[in-house]
Parts: C-alpha cells; sequence; structure tokens
C-alpha cells in the first residue's frame, strides 16, 4: 500500500501538471518521422514486434479505445465528483451532475473514434483495388470488380489502397486524453488513508501505464507499419482531434467541459491556458 502510495504522489508531480501534454504531440510527430526513416532505410532489426499478432497489439492496441474508456469512466466519475465537494463545496446532486456532464467526453471521444474509423475505411475502399494473386479468371467471363476490402479478402485477394494508420490516430489520441482528464489532479486533495485515495491511485498507475503502452505501441507502429504518409496523416488527424475538443469546444459553456471546471483560465493553476 505505501509503495502504491509512492507510486501515485510520483505520477501526480509527473503527470498531472502541463509540461508533458505540451510536448507529448511534438514528441509523437517525431517519432513518426525518425520511425519511418529508420523503416525506409532498412535499420531496424526485426523483432516479434512486428508481427501483428503479437500479444500487445493483439489485447490491447485491436481494443485501445474499449481499455481507454473503461478506465477514463471511474476515474472522471470519482474525480470529478470529489472535486466538486471539496474544492468548489458543492452538495451531492450538483456534485453529480458535474461528474455526468464530464462523462460526456468519453461519449465525444467514442463518436471521435467511431466516425473517424469509418472514415478511414471509406478512403481505403475508395482508393483501392483488389489483386487476386495465383487465381486465375473464368475464360469467357470479364473480371470481377470488388467494392471494398472485406469483399477481396474473402476471395483471399489483396486490397491495394490509402491505408491512413488507426494505431496512429487512436493511440495518439488516447494518450493525449488520458493526459488531459489526469489534468484534475492539480486540484484533487483527497485524505491520506481513505478509501477514495487507494482508488484514485490505483486507477492514476492504472492510467498511466496504459499511457506508456500507447506511446511504446506507437513507436513500434512508426518503426514497422504503414508508409509516412498513412502514419503522418493518422498522427495528425489523432492531434487535431484532441486539440479541437480539449484546446477549442471544451472551453466553451455547452460543451463537457474541462477537467478542472471554474477555474479561470487566467490562473495559474490552470495549465490549459499556458
Amino acid at each position: 500500500m505505501e509503495r502504491l502510495e509512492r507510486s501515485g504522489r510520483w505520477l501526480r508531480a509527473a503527470l498531472a501538471r502541463g509540461p508533458l501534454r505540451r510536448r507529448l504531440p511534438w514528441l509523437l510527430l517525431a517519432i513518426v518521422v525518425l520511425g519511418s526513416a529508420l523503416k525506409d532505410s532498412d535499420l531496424v532489426p526485426d523483432t516479434p514486434l512486428q508481427n501483428k499478432r503479437n500479444p500487445l497489439n493483439v489485447y490491447f492496441v485491436k481494443v485501445a479505445w474499449a481499455w481507454t474508456l473503461w478506465l477514463l469512466l471511474p476515474f472522471i466519475t470519482l474525480s470529478t465528483y470529489e472535486l466538486g465537494r471539496s474544492k468548489f463545496l458543492y452538495g451531492r446532486t450538483r456534485s453529480a451532475l458535474l461528474a455526468l456532464r464530464r462523462l460526456g467526453a468519453l461519449l465525444v471521444g467514442t463518436a471521435v473514434w467511431y466516425l473517424c474509423t469509418e472514415l478511414f475505411i471509406y478512403i481505403e475502399n475508395l482508393t483501392g483495388e483488389c489483386s487476386l494473386q495465383g487465381k486465375p479468371s473464368q475464360p469467357g467471363q470479364p473480371p470481377r470488380l470488388y467494392a471494398s476490402k472485406r469483399e477481396c479478402q474473402r476471395d483471399s485477394g489483396v486490397w491495394n489502397g490509402f491505408d491512413i494508420s488507426g494505431h496512429c490516430f487512436l493511440l495518439s489520441y488516447c494518450a493525449m486524453m488520458i493526459l488531459e482528464e489526469l489534468a484534475v489532479l492539480e486540484a484533487l486533495a483527497i485524505e491520506r488513508g481513505s478509501k477514495l485515495r487507494v482508488v484514485i491511485n490505483v486507477l492514476l498507475v492504472s492510467l498511466c501505464s496504459l499511457t506508456m503502452i500507447w506511446v511504446f505501441m506507437f513507436l513500434c507502429t512508426a518503426l514497422y507499419f504503414h508508409d509516412f504518409s498513412q502514419k503522418i496523416l493518422g498522427v495528425l488527424i489523432g492531434l487535431a482531434a484532441w486539440y479541437g475538443t480539449y484546446r477549442f469546444w471544451y472551453l466553451k459553456p455547452f460543451s463537457p467541459g474541462l477537467p478542472l471546471p471554474n477555474i479561470p483560465l487566467s490562473s495559474k493553476k490552470y495549465s490549459y491556458s499556458r
């Protein structure tokens, strides 16, 4: 338990404040550029991580939004409710409404994930064509035209289209969203030794571990998969989704709001304004 408390204190100091949130977007862009350069130069060694069936990819990245959603759900609920009661002296009903409003950020994130994923699939289907290697066409029959990657793969074909990196998009968006939500820890004070503090620390360590996995797998994607244009477009869309919500829309009255509500933008503690 003491080790958990020490880990929680260290992570609050390292991740809850603004500098890392400002630097991570540039780090992700640098990873794409340098990783792609190493890939194109054939300087990347062979490792199990280049196999799409590696455990981290199958059990984490493939369901990255689910992991992010189910860890942020209790963290946002508990931290926002406690913030409303301790920081702003709200009653239970108003604190619950504040938490419910902030959970709207997860609905927005789910919509962003779904719409962008569907857009990527649409673009790949629109720009691609099917290659049926080793499968001769029937005499007298015109070659079949395939409308989608799924139809092509159903006939054991290879679909060649512009495949925007969904990994680069989703991993960058999830990592930035987690760091933004951890900003609430700047203003959250919970009595040491309380059950709530233990739960918050467990969620904090879990979210930070998840973020490190996302960044590591983002690096693996940059080193082993996709073309540079597909990866840079994916990360730019992910960062644009983060910026458009947390740096623009969530500053407006009719929005889920920021993790630190009702704190003036000029406040020194409000790291979003710096």
